[in-house]
C-alpha cells in the first residue's frame, strides 16, 4: 500500500516503512506526526483519487530527525565595477518515517 500525500508545497511517495525527507517541519525526534492531506492512496486492489484530497485518508509518521541541505553557493557579479557578492544557503529538512496509511473504507 502507498499515497501520495502533500506536505507544503510538495508532494511525496509514502510508503510504510519508508523514510522521506521533507522541508522542515515542526516536532522533536521521536515524535508523531500526522498527514491529513492525502491525494492518492493505492491499496494494492483499488486506487482512490482525491478531490483534492482523499476523505477519510491519513498518513501517520515519526519524526527521525532535522537537519541541513548541502550548501548551494550563488554568486553576483557586475562588470567594470569591482562588484562581487558571494552567497550560501543550507537549506533545513526533515526526515519522517511512515508507519501507517489510513484508507477510508468504501
Amino acid at each position: 500500500m502507498h499515497a501520495i500525500v502533500q506536505i507544503g508545497s510538495g508532494q511525496f511517495t509514502a510508503e510504510e516503512g519508508n523514510t522521506i525527507r521533507v522541508n522542515s517541519q515542526e516536532g522533536k525526534p521521536g515524535g508523531k506526526v500526522t498527514i491529513e492531506k492525502v491525494l492518492l492512496v493505492n491499496t494494492g486492489s483499488a486506487a482512490m483519487i482525491g478531490t483534492p484530497y482523499v476523505a477519510g485518508a491519513k498518513v501517520e509518521a515519526e519524526v527521525v530527525s532535522h537537519g541541513l541541505g548541502e550548501k548551494v553557493r550563488s554568486f553576483r557579479y557586475k562588470r567594470r565595477t569591482k562588484a562581487r557578492k558571494t552567497l550560501g544557503h543550507r537549506q533545513p529538512y526533515t526526515d519522517l518515517k511512515i508507519t501507517k496509511i489510513v484508507a477510508p473504507k468504501n
